[in-house]
């Protein structure tokens, strides 16, 4: 009886891991059990055959063994022909595997895009995914944190010097001098003011102010030219009086009791001259077309002067100092804040379940987009690996997986064959009895 394990002269049997070993064990000894049941069935019936003319009822016994080995032997043809032509011989419709290699492989990555990765199953099955749990538990986790913090800071000089080279930070500077041109002054001033004068922050203003102004009436260098001042303006005969520092003093009591009064008092007339100042002012801004034009002139002419150009590259100088410099150190300020960072926003993400299904809806719909987009291509790459495949490995690959169920459908062959002969022999032997 010949082998039906598969053969292929064009090279060696691909290399098996012990899993592929096992199997190719076990297939073996199935068959040798299923060819060991074909030769005793054909010996059986060649032995009960002999005898039957000494021993008649030896012709159930011959009529079920021939049945026995010829469905066997027809089962051994059907399992032989899925995998290589029966005895070498030239048969139609044999070797059916090899022969359909091409087929098969189109049609194994056709069947795996149709129903393996439609839309509405790649969604369904990533729907049940809690992608967002997996990310928060990930980022939860201190050390975990950490590295990733340690890898972002490890990569700050280099992306630094990337943006230096691709021209990135004169781009972003034009692009805010752009916007900013763009800003109308007047209007953004008045909103900031009128936010400010509504708090009353201007009043604390005046304070100051009138404290500034005090600190002034009192120091010494300051009413010394005031005197001087005084004394230019006075009659020769009044300064031998010494009337200026008399017109002084009276001045200078005067000045500090008003603007003491005018500190401590909520409705001061000058208070309320100054508030009704600052609120007449927010109201040019608004709507004068002067100090709109002034301002956006004012405007245009700080933002065309190389000073703030360059004000803005010493920034950015600056700045990448300190973030190389940080990025160096053993206890970098920036890895510390993004490790504790990271743990912050898994626990908030943990903890908000409406963040985490707007995050695992955003992963399914962007994977599943993926996927529908790759799917031609997985389709393709099945395709051109079956293809690729020798016939040596294809084969095996295909009789590994399932040559062993394949040879028990010998034995089902010859157990059906042998009791359909001892039916029909039966019935002969009822039916034309002598």
């Amino acid at each position: 009886m010949a082998d039906d394990t598969p053969r292929d002269s064009s090279g060696p049997s691909p290399a098996l891991n012990a899993v592929d070993l096992d199997r190719l064990r076990a297939l073996n000894r199935t068959k040798a059990m299923a060819t060991g049941a074909l030769v005793v069935s054909t010996a059986t019936f060649l032995t009960a055959r002999a005898l039957q003319p000494q021993w008649p009822w030896l012709g159930y016994v011959a009529a079920t063994a021939e049945a026995a080995t010829i469905g066997g032997l027809a089962d051994w043809y059907a399992v032989v022909a899925l995998f290589k032509r029966p005895l070498g011989l030239p048969i139609p419709h044999t070797a059916i595997i090899p022969e359909n290699q091409g087929r098969i492989a189109a049609n194994l990555g056709r069947f795996i895009e149709q129903n393996f990765l439609d839309e509405t199953t790649v969604r369904a099955k990533l729907a049940e995914v809690d992608f967002a749990a997996q990310v928060a538990d990930w980022l939860v986790d201190p050390d975990r944190a950490d590295g990733l913090a340690r890898f972002v800071v490890r990569l700050t000089p280099q992306a630094l010097q990337a943006i230096d080279h691709s021209g990135l930070r004169d781009f972003v500077a034009q692009r805010i001098v752009a916007e900013l041109e763009k800003v109308q002054v007047a209007p953004l001033a008045a909103g900031v003011l009128n936010a400010f004068v509504e708090d009353g922050r201007h009043q604390r203003l005046f304070d100051e102010l009138t404290r500034i102004v005090g600190r002034f009436l009192e120091d010494e260098a300051a009413l010394g030219a005031m005197r001087e001042r005084i004394r230019a303006e006075l009659p020769s005969l009044f300064n031998l009086f010494k009337a200026d520092a008399f017109l002084l003093n009276k001045i200078i009591g005067a000045a500090s009791a008003l603007l003491e009064e005018a500190r401590v008092e909520p409705d001061h007339p000058i208070r309320l001259e100054f508030d009704a100042a600052v609120w007449g002012f927010i109201r040019r801004l608004k709507s004068s077309k002067l100090y709109a034009r002034r301002a956006e002139e004012m405007k245009h002419d700080l933002l065309s002067r190389p000073e703030v150009r360059q004000m803005a590259g010493e920034m950015w100088d600056s700045l990448r100092t300190l973030l190389e410099n940080d990025a160096r150190s053993d206890a970098s300020v920036i890895q510390r804040h993004l490790a504790s960072l990271s743990v912050e926003v898994g626990r908030h993400l943990a903890a908000d379940p409406v963040v985490r299904a707007d995050m695992n809806q955003g992963f399914v719909t962007a994977l599943s987009a993926f996927i529908e987009s790759q799917k031609p291509g997985v389709s393709s790459f099945i395709t051109e690996q079956v293809n690729r495949w020798d016939l040596r490995q294809l084969v095996q690959v295909i009789e590994l997986n399932v040559g062993r169920d394949l040879q028990f459908i010998r034995f089902n062959g010859m157990i059906i064959g042998g009791l359909a002969g001892l039916a029909l022999y039966t019935f002969q032997a009822l039916v034309f009895r002598h």
